[in-house]
């Protein structure tokens, strides 16, 4: 319970300078722990149930949808607040940021956001093109309680620009200007570096955002202490580091050695020197077979690590910019990579963003910023526990505790008698039988 008022007292003060801020402030805390509460979706009608019935607070309908889409709840700071709640960041002396984009389905055709987004993941039987919202996230990977999670930071949502060019879009009656996935990523983590000042960064993300395109405008704001760890093309050719310049030399030094080869032909050629090396991946100790080398690449136009893993019939190639990182870091951190995509399976189904049908701007913005810092307030409180939470349900070939697990523990502590010493409410919680009896199901 003293986890819980810890994490959440900073945010509630962020509403103290503002009118009526110790009410929107106990309002801010209670819609929080009801989207984290794990018996109910967080469509806007369940979190106003919930707040009636289970937390019991006195609020009508018109004053809890007016909360929900006001345009004067301070996100920016409370972000920044939550940052700092944020029990040892750094991973190794380093901040691991995950970088990726998603789609969130809707079924409204007047949805903030919504256009048809290609889902490169699409099943046979499902649209290519569904109508969707594209969001771009970047998430803190860390270590929580012996496994890894990714902890969501930041988020933007991306609009095509043929979209904003049919005036489709408004972000309170104004069209807003066009923002690439690059440009996003990059107002994002300037924000993230500021922040956490004197950090290095390593980014982890896929082949797309991989390139030049993320890290030359990164490296000229932030600077040379950024890094980025993703996926080499298999056609990406590489060039052998450039020779040294000689004291008599006419001209210029060579920026590139000699052409090596592309990542197929270098694979083939490297299996023969390939190591064995034990790496703690995807929540298990395993031996992986790889071959590490350090190249040039035009793409990126700076020297990298390549790390060739290989598998039983086929091969991957990573690469980083950081050369001070070692084989067993490479593999464990871009495996730790796929747990963002476990982030927005949290965020869209369990807490259930997806089920939303908020419309405007601000309604839809409000939510999702809910939803995510739920998610991230979760990690945080099961960071902060002395004892590792345990598996309610038992599944094949995993062991470590799981993001409900987490929830429930969280809805226990907030219906202790003794929470509301911090955060009052007006009213005595409503007796319901119904309720009662789910908590003790859910247990």
């Amino acid at each position: 319970m003293f986890i819980l008022r810890n994490i959440l007292f900073p945010l509630q003060q962020e509403f103290n300078h503002r009118g009526k801020g110790d009410e929107r402030g106990v309002w801010f805390v209670y819609t929080l722990l009801a989207v984290i509460t794990h018996f109910t979706s967080s469509r806007s009608a369940s979190l106003l149930r919930c707040l009636r019935i289970l937390f019991g607070l006195s609020l009508s309908q018109r004053r809890f949808y007016i909360f929900m889409a006001s345009s004067k709840l301070p996100w920016s700071r409370l972000w920044m607040t939550l940052w700092s709640l944020i029990p040892n960041p750094t991973t190794k002396g380093r901040l691991l940021l995950a970088l990726d984009d998603t789609i969130n389905p809707k079924t409204g055709k007047k949805i903030f956001g919504c256009a048809s987004f290609f889902d490169h993941a699409a099943k046979t039987n499902q649209s290519q093109y569904p109508w969707s919202q594209n969001i771009v996230s970047i998430g803190l990977l860390k270590i929580v309680k012996g496994r890894w999670a990714c902890l969501t930071l930041a988020f933007r949502f991306y609009h095509m620009e043929k979209t904003i060019a049919a005036k489709k879009v408004r972000v309170d009656g104004k069209i807003p200007p066009f923002q690439t996935k690059f440009e996003q990523a990059i107002e994002m983590l300037l924000e993230i570096s500021a922040a956490f000042l004197g950090i290095p960064l390593l980014i982890v993300t896929d082949s797309w955002f991989g390139n030049d395109g993320l890290l030359k405008p990164m490296r000229k704001t932030v600077g040379q202490h950024y890094h980025m760890l993703s996926r080499l093309r298999v056609n990406t050719t590489s060039f052998a580091l450039p020779p040294e310049h000689q004291k008599h030399q006419l001209g210029r030094s060579k920026k590139y050695g000699h052409k090596m080869g592309n990542a197929t032909t270098l694979a083939n050629k490297s299996l023969e020197r390939a190591t064995t090396y034990s790496v703690n991946l995807h929540g298990k100790q395993r031996d992986v077979l790889a071959f590490d080398n350090i190249m040039m690449l035009k793409t990126l136009k700076c020297a990298v690590r390549v790390v060739w893993i290989y598998r039983r019939s086929q091969w991957v190639a990573l690469f980083t910019t950081d050369l001070d990182l070692t084989v067993e870091q490479i593999i464990e951190y871009y495996g730790a990579r796929w747990k963002i995509e476990a982030s927005f399976k949290e965020i869209k189904q369990e807490i259930g963003s997806s089920k939303s049908q908020t419309r405007n701007y601000h309604a839809v913005t409000n939510h999702l910023n809910f939803c995510m810092m739920a998610a991230t307030v979760t990690w945080i409180y099961a960071d902060h526990l002395d004892k590792t939470p345990q598996r309610c349900y038992a599944v094949n070939n995993r062991s470590h505790f799981a993001f409900s697990d987490v929830r429930k523990l969280i809805t226990q502590a907030a219906l202790n008698k003794d929470f509301v010493s911090f955060c009052p409410k007006p009213d005595k919680p409503i007796q319901n039988s119904f309720i009662d009896a789910l908590l003790h199901m859910v247990a």
